[in-house]
């Protein structure tokens, strides 16, 4: 009852303070750490210890497979020089500067000086995914520091063993520690790796396959879902248990699975293994944070008892969180410079890119799980676990609430709302295309249902790009005033649907039923309403990412002087209201778009032929080629 009573209270205490750190403009993780360190403060809070095997068996996995399915894996081969950079040469970087500093002021061991280096070394997947996306940094810079994070742990837990085994220790996973018999070489050390990551990758790539073999023959939802839950722990169990990374094994299972899911699940089934896993997320996330919060008082005490001065201590810790902060920016800055300019990596972040993930280097609860695994005989273990929680706690503060400030006045901004409704646009047409291509020819489609396809796919297509241009407030768009009236009637059918269940004259089922299909379809259109416009000073300009090789757009001149700058001349003339304006680059006619109620920009190419036009809308300077459909 008491352990089934402190869940309940953490998820409470976790749900309540999420909300609030939202309202009062905080970061929630660093909001969270702070609750769990006042709370271990206040007399009668009972002290919640955090075994290793809590966090490394019953947290680590899921959060890991969460963080990869939402991570893609063609950003991840697209970054992969950065990502390997640092999630393998910073780690060993950082544990040797900081094993110096621990070797030098303790006195110990090299292998246990190296092995709180390595405790320290990762930035944790869970912090850098938290801070960084509500940071709103630049996606390239997000899909690096996620990257990171999610193989970095591999790193760290390799090399933690095998510095403690060079020192005669075995990381404990249990109430003892065995001595290592042999003593290690580089013969060893490369093995080990060797081992961690060829067999995590492998143990991940059959597991991928088993579960991708298992979905092909599930078709329930719900069965499905269930299935991703064990997926993470089947990965990691067997890697550890051959002494391959589990950490690998986990992230190779979940970006596999992730990149196949539109091939291996049906639609249902991902939207529930989303909704899930999205709770799953937000209650350990921020259960961690909570809980590394509380392990401060007794962290303290134990060093008391420890034969270092708890001010010695202190400041062992504060050189370490420097060391571990500085350590970052000094391998970013020359290894960027060299695969820029010597190796002519064209995928090389910029100069201010580098520096803003050189401040991304937030610590989380793999850095205190693996200070929680040295041996009970480590020499000085209190005082490596104070370090550990130092670290976390100053690189969390220090960084990840300055990061924003940074990230600002390096003028590294997140990706334009407009962009994305850009490149959104091309990619739904272009799709939209290819279906009704697939259906005109089909003999059994008569004309009425094929009109009625072609209209709702015209207006799919029409709401993405209603979502650009300067609009006006006090005008709505066709598609907003067609998700106002629908969610009004939404409401009136439910109200409606609730009556006949009060009445209890249907069946419940279908009533269920159709109150599922009413929520599906609320969600969808609220899901739309709520995606806001963060516009910009900054001019529009074509992605180069949706760039397409046209040879209309490579000869168009780009502009034209508009014939009718105040607007679309067919639509003044015939009392219509436009959306948004088109200008032909070719003789400079101003048209409305297609989701206007004249559609006169298109109809001006069916008539005159001119390939290209351009956004006519304030602060939006890319085109378009009606010929081969394609922005540049």
């Amino acid at each position: 009852m008491t352990i089934a009573l402190t869940v309940v209270v953490l998820v409470a205490v976790v749900i309540v303070a999420a909300q609030l750190a939202e309202r009062l403009g905080i970061q929630p993780p660093l909001f969270l750490l702070g609750v769990g360190v006042i709370a271990c403060l206040v007399p009668g809070v009972p002290v919640i210890e955090l075994s290793p095997e809590v966090v490394l068996l019953g947290l680590l996995p899921p959060l890991l497979y969460a963080a990869a399915l939402s991570t893609s894996l063609v950003d991840i081969r697209a970054n992969l020089g950065s990502i390997l950079s640092l999630a393998f040469g910073l780690v060993l970087f950082t544990a040797l500067i900081v094993g110096a500093i621990t070797h030098y002021v303790l006195d110990v061991h090299w292998g246990v000086a190296i092995a709180l280096g390595a405790i320290v070394a990762p930035p944790d997947a869970v912090a850098a995914t938290a801070v960084a996306r509500r940071v709103g940094l630049p996606r390239r810079v997000t899909t690096i520091l996620e990257g990171e994070s999610l193989l970095n742990d591999a790193t760290s837990l390799v090399t933690l063993r095998t510095a403690l085994a060079a020192a005669g220790l075995a990381v404990a996973h249990g109430e003892g520690a065995a001595t290592h018999p042999e003593p290690v070489g580089p013969a060893d050390v490369a093995q080990s790796f060797a081992v961690a990551v060829v067999g995590g990758v492998a143990v991940g790539v059959v597991v991928f396959l088993l579960v991708g073999w298992l979905r092909r023959r599930v078709h329930e939802s719900a069965a499905d879902t269930a299935l991703s839950f064990v997926a993470p722990f089947a990965a990691y169990l067997p890697a550890e248990e051959i002494g391959a990374s589990g950490v690998l094994a986990v992230v190779t299972a979940g970006l596999l699975l992730a990149h196949k899911a539109p091939l291996l699940q049906t639609a249902s089934s991902r939207l529930s293994e989303r909704i899930n896993w999205a709770s799953i997320t937000f209650i350990l996330e921020n259960l961690v944070f909570l809980l590394i919060g509380l392990q401060v008082k007794a962290i303290i005490t134990a060093v008391r008892e420890d034969d270092v001065a708890l001010g010695n201590a202190f400041l062992l810790g504060l050189a370490v969180l420097v060391a571990a902060m500085i350590a970052r920016p000094l391998w970013l800055l020359p290894m960027t410079w060299l695969r820029r300019v010597v190796g002519r990596d064209e995928q090389a972040a910029d100069n201010t890119s580098t520096l803003v993930v050189s401040w991304a280097g937030m610590r989380g609860v793999v850095t205190l799980a693996a200070a929680l695994t040295l041996p009970q005989n480590t020499p000085h273990r209190p005082v490596f676990i104070l370090v550990a929680l130092m670290v976390t706690v100053g690189t969390l503060v220090l960084q990840g609430l300055t990061l924003p400030t940074v990230a600002r006045r390096l003028g590294v901004r997140g990706p334009d709302a407009r962009e994305d409704a850009l490149q959104e646009a091309t990619v739904v047409q272009a799709t939209t295309a290819a279906g009704l291509r697939a259906i005109e020819s089909r003999t059994e489609v008569d004309t009425s249902t094929f009109e009625l396809i072609q209209r709702q796919a015209t207006a799919r297509v029409n709401r993405v790009w209603e979502r650009l241009g300067s609009g006006r407030d006090d005008e709505e768009t066709p598609s907003e005033t067609y998700q106002r009236i629908r969610l009004e009637m939404l409401a009136a059918e439910r109200t409606e649907l609730l009556r006949i269940r009060d009445e209890d004259s249907v069946d419940q089922a279908v009533l269920r039923t159709v109150l599922q299909q009413l929520d599906a379809e609320e969600a969808a259109l609220a899901y739309r309403v709520s995606r806001h416009e963060r516009l910009r000073d900054e001019v529009l300009t074509t992605p180069s990412q949706v760039a397409g090789n046209c040879d209309h757009l490579r000869e168009d001149q780009g502009f034209a002087v508009p014939t009718t700058p105040e607007g679309c001349e067919e639509c003044r003339a015939l009392g219509m209201t436009w959306v948004h304006l088109r200008l032909c680059t070719t003789c400079g006619h101003v048209g409305c778009c297609d989701s206007s109620q004249g559609r006169h920009a298109s109809a001006h190419f069916h008539e005159s032929a001119h390939p290209v036009m351009r956004s006519l809308e304030p602060g939006e300077s890319w085109r378009w080629c009606f010929v081969d459909e394609v922005l540049g």
